[in-house]
Formats: structure tokens, sequence, C-alpha cells
């Protein structure tokens, strides 16, 4: 029987594996690939925009992304934005448009990205984590307030710490298959 409890720690433990999903789709893994780009800001008419809000940004190979500013007003702005976002690319410009070619990784910057993703799936399992300490305190707080009997309790922590390590097992399966993809050559 599905319970309010349970409901609301699936809901924010897929949350954080969808949020881990789109951080890891930001890594860099040689390839090009329009979602390296999806931390650019760009200074423009006053604020501070999206890249995707400003420009047209597409890869047109394996080795090359491109940017085309709706306004061509913009070009330099956007250029600056992509430099100063320490992604490590240079863009050219050919006055409409910006080419930036995505170099290989090093070895040794292959295997600093695999830690960092290591450091980051750590993160989120601690995330997941906090979710069913979260949980498992409000269910005792219903047993004590008589909303529960122990029997419900007990198998609702068990449901609780499946869903933990379902999302656990995810995460991990996820900077596994990131891993691999940087670490190939």
């Amino acid at each position: 029987m599905p319970h309010p409890v349970l409901d609301d720690v699936k809901e924010r433990m897929d949350k954080t594996v969808r949020i881990f999903e789109k951080e890891l789709a930001t890594v860099r893994t040689g390839r090009a690939s329009v979602t390296l780009l999806d931390s650019v800001r760009v200074e423009c008419w006053g604020q501070l925009m999206p890249l995707n809000q400003v420009a047209t940004v597409k890869t047109p190979d394996a080795a090359t992304i491109i940017v085309q500013p709706w306004d061509r007003s913009q070009l330099s702005a956007v250029d600056r934005a992509i430099r100063v976002a320490n992604l490590d690319l240079n863009p050219a410009s050919d006055g409409a448009l910006l080419r930036i070619p995505v170099p290989p990784l090093s070895q040794e910057r292959r295997q600093q990205l695999a830690r960092a993703i290591g450091q980051s799936a750590e993160k989120y399992r601690n995330a997941i984590r906090q979710v069913r300490r979260d949980a498992n305190q409000q269910l005792k707080k219903l047993m004590k307030n008589k909303e529960l009997s122990e029997d419900q309790e007990h198998d609702l922590e068990a449901e609780v710490q499946q869903a933990t390590n379902e999302h656990i097992r995810g995460i991990a399966d996820l900077a596994a298959r990131k891993e691999r993809s940087i670490l190939s050559i």
C-alpha cells in the first residue's frame, strides 16, 4: 500500500538522480556535444542568460561545436562567456558564428575527470542517504504519534531502504558509464 512518506522519498530520490544525470551530461568526453555549453551564461541586454537562449548551438561533427548568436552584435559577448566558463575551449570567430574545436583529452585529464565524476557521484549518494534519514525520522515520528504501528513502520523502513539501494545503484551505474566513456580513447 503506497504511503505519502514513501511517495515523497521516491520523488526526491528520482529528482536527485536526474540532477546527477544532467551534471554528467556537461562533462567533456573528448567528443563535441551541445551539452558541454549548458553551463555557459552570456551577459547580454543587461542580464545573464543561458547560451541556448541567445544562440543556436549545434555539432556538425564529433570534433566541432558551432555557436551562432541570433543577434550578431552579441558575438563577442558569447565568445567571452565561453572563454570565461573555464571549459578549456577556444572559440574562433568568422564574424557571424563561432567555431569551437573540441580537442582530444590527454590521458592525465581523462583521469582527473574520472576522479571528479567519482567525487560527484559520492556527493549524490550522500544526498540519497539524507533523503532516507529524513524519511526514517518521519516514520518514527508517525509511529510515536500512534499514526503507524511498529509493523507498518518496519515495513515502510524496508521499502525506503530498497528505494535507497536502487537509486544508489543507479547513480553508480551512471558514473561508471561516464567514466568508461571518458577513459576510452
